[in-house]
């Protein structure tokens, strides 16, 4: 007899649509030419792969734009306009790459907690992804920004890691996972997630909650973040941070006129006039 959950999971919209995919246009963005296997090994080279070519970002919203993750809509931006997003739009458009490839990927949503203890109960709306792969259950994070892992980590409790010159350690906190991350002033929390699935619509309601409440803080000022195998870096408005391993912080101001250069320098954004105008129109309000 075919379970309630079996039934469920077979519908359309338990699925990341991904027959609406242009795989060979995603291929392409990111420069991958790799094998397309449902390995582990595949996993980890289109992981890295997307995070070197395109950026975390909220440009849309501050150019007084709507987001839509709809995966049309995702691809349109990411891939033909050769823009980056935040972790509803990575996570929604790398999912139905897995999908398409033959990966078993399950949504999750995670309460971001950057730097913040695991008993803050902030509010679920950050979009990850679980694999269940080789018989271990994967996570996927393809959307975090520069503090984000460059590789899958195997759900195990207190599995800690290193990436490039990056370290990470998965703690399971009662029924929770916490993943944190290794700065040079010690382990700073990312956020923490339980085992429960999410859906597309699930993630439709979360962005449009940060892409319009005023308490957000994608609505309050630009951001932009890169997350390098050994550089990375976080625009927050002007203010402009390099991070290198275990290292302090860099920090310092631009101006905004070379705010449209930076985005397309250091975080790899194609800026055209017309966006770049409405960017340093609204940063000069701010």
């Amino acid at each position: 007899m075919t379970s309630f959950s079996q039934i469920l999971n077979n519908h359309p919209s338990a699925s990341w649509d991904s027959a609406k995919l242009n795989l060979e246009a995603y291929l392409q963005r990111i420069d991958y030419q790799g094998s397309l296997a449902p390995t582990i090994a595949t996993l980890r080279a289109l992981t890295r792969t997307h995070l070197g070519a395109i950026s975390f970002e909220n440009l849309d919203i501050i150019a007084g734009e709507n987001i839509d993750i709809d995966l049309l809509r995702v691809q349109k931006k990411l891939l033909g306009q050769g823009r980056g997003g935040y972790c509803h739009e990575h996570n929604t458009l790398f999912a139905a790459v897995l999908e398409r490839l033959g990966f078993a990927v399950q949504g999750r949503s995670a309460r971001i907690l950057m730097g913040t203890s695991e008993q803050e109960m902030t509010a679920v709306g950050h979009t990850l992804l679980n694999v269940q792969l080789n018989g271990s259950d994967w996570l996927v994070d393809v959307g975090v920004g520069n503090v984000g892992p460059r590789e899958p980590i195997e759900l195990k409790a207190w599995n800690q890691v290193t990436q490039d010159a990056w370290r990470y350690r998965l703690d399971r906190v009662a029924h929770h996972w916490v993943l944190r991350y290794w700065r040079e002033d010690g382990w700073f929390n990312i956020y923490q997630f339980s085992n429960e699935p999410y859906y597309r619509d699930d993630y439709a309601h979360h962005n449009y909650y940060v892409s319009t409440h005023p308490a957000s803080p994608f609505t309050q000022q630009l951001v932009a973040q890169y997350n390098g195998a050994c550089v990375r870096y976080a625009l927050t408005g002007l203010r402009l941070k390099t991070f290198l391993p275990e290292q302090p912080v860099q920090e310092r101001l631009i101006t905004v006129e070379e705010l449209p250069e930076i985005l397309r320098s250091l975080f790899r954004l194609q800026i055209d006039e017309v966006l770049a105008e409405k960017l340093m129109n609204a940063v000069r309000l701010k």
